[in-house]
């Protein structure tokens, strides 16, 4: 099928889902069969527990902002949004193991308050982003890279709107580009007196909804430094709009914090600062996309570059029932910090009823 029916299909099933979940009175969830009353309140009781988990904000109502919070109860809704399965962007954020403020499933299962029960859930963009380093040209003063962008919703190619970026030792460079085929190649050059490795990252959003939006990175080789696994020199964690950076090692140290969005490159500013640690404030962009943290430093004399996103997603949390008999699946659209995500959330019994 070419992309542009694929499109004209996917604009029409969002729209359609989208209108769907804003009516929750009318949502439902589907399972294969149930056999009996009390099978039916069951699963009615799973369905009930998994749209508490996006509609309730929880107690307290901003615990996502404040990194010492457990919540007493739990819930991902944003507190004073005006319509439902609006998530608050650091409850989600705080999902993550990778964040430093994060919640463990203890606590959430614990705040949750059913003991007989077990969740999962992830949160994820709606369409996907493929990114791969296919050539690499080297001249006398650069050297310029060219990278295969797939974007893809279930293995189908979306047309999207892109927005890429290069960070290097001195220099972000920024390039547009539009994959109405559901791929396209980009080409992004690097001066060779830049140290490696170097960091490729892009944004991209549907150009029917500029809500529904993706991202990706890919990290690669220039000059003859080649890329340690992200993590590896610091540990990014955001939350209430500020970016705490712990790194891993003494002689490792931040240069530049940037954050990137579809529309805006904006260098953090320092507020605050420890041994092993910092803080940089994030701005409050006002267009809906994601925001992709990126830290560029020197680990002894060695450049790196370590990122985030913001919300923290992908992001997967709990522990799953599947293989259970009593489980059902609840498939969700919701609103972080005005972008669409994908949600889907798995409930069901401890153990199967005998």
């Amino acid at each position: 099928m070419p992309a542009t029916s694929i499109d004209t299909f996917f604009a029409c099933s969002l729209m359609v889902l989208l209108t769907v979940v804003a009516m929750a009175s009318t949502t439902k969830v589907i399972y294969s069969y149930i056999g009996n009353r009390q099978e039916k309140s069951e699963v009615e009781r799973f369905y009930a527990l998994s749209k508490r988990l996006l509609l309730d904000c929880g107690t307290p109502a901003d615990w996502g902002k404040y990194g010492e919070e457990i919540p007493e109860r739990f819930g991902l809704a944003e507190s004073g949004a005006e319509t439902t399965y609006v998530l608050d962007i650091d409850k989600v954020s705080r999902l993550s193991d990778r964040n430093h403020f994060r919640v463990t499933y203890a606590q959430a299962y614990s705040a949750l308050g059913m003991p007989d029960l077990s969740f999962k859930m992830e949160i994820k963009p709606v369409f996907d982003v493929t990114v791969n380093l296919t050539a690499k040209y080297e001249g006398i003063n650069e050297t310029t890279y060219t990278f295969r962008i797939l974007t893809e919703r279930d293995g189908a190619p979306v047309s999207a709107e892109l927005k890429c970026y290069v960070v290097s030792e001195k220099h972000v460079q920024q390039r547009e580009a539009n994959a109405s085929s559901g791929q396209i190649h980009v080409n992004m050059s690097i001066p060779n007196s830049d140290a490696g490795p170097a960091l490729f990252a892009v944004l991209t959003r549907s150009p029917y909804d500029l809500r529904i939006a993706s991202f990706n990175t890919y990290s690669f080789q220039h000059g003859s430094a080649t890329p340690k696994p992200g993590g590896t020199y610091a540990k990014l964690s955001p939350l209430n709009h500020s970016l705490t950076v712990s790194l891993n090692h003494p002689l490792t140290n931040v240069s530049q914090v940037y954050a990137l969005t579809f529309n805006c490159i904006s260098t953090l500013a320092r507020t605050e600062v420890s041994n092993q640690s910092a803080v940089y404030r994030i701005p409050s962009f006002t267009e809906p996309s994601p925001i992709m943290l990126v830290a560029a430093g020197y680990n002894f004399t060695d450049f790196f570059t370590e990122w985030m996103a913001y919300p923290q997603v992908p992001v997967q949390f709990g522990v799953s029932p599947a293989g259970r008999s009593n489980t059902v699946t609840c498939h969700y659209i919701v609103e972080i910090n005005s972008v669409i995500y994908k949600c889907t959330i798995w409930i069901g019994g401890l153990t199967d009823e005998k």
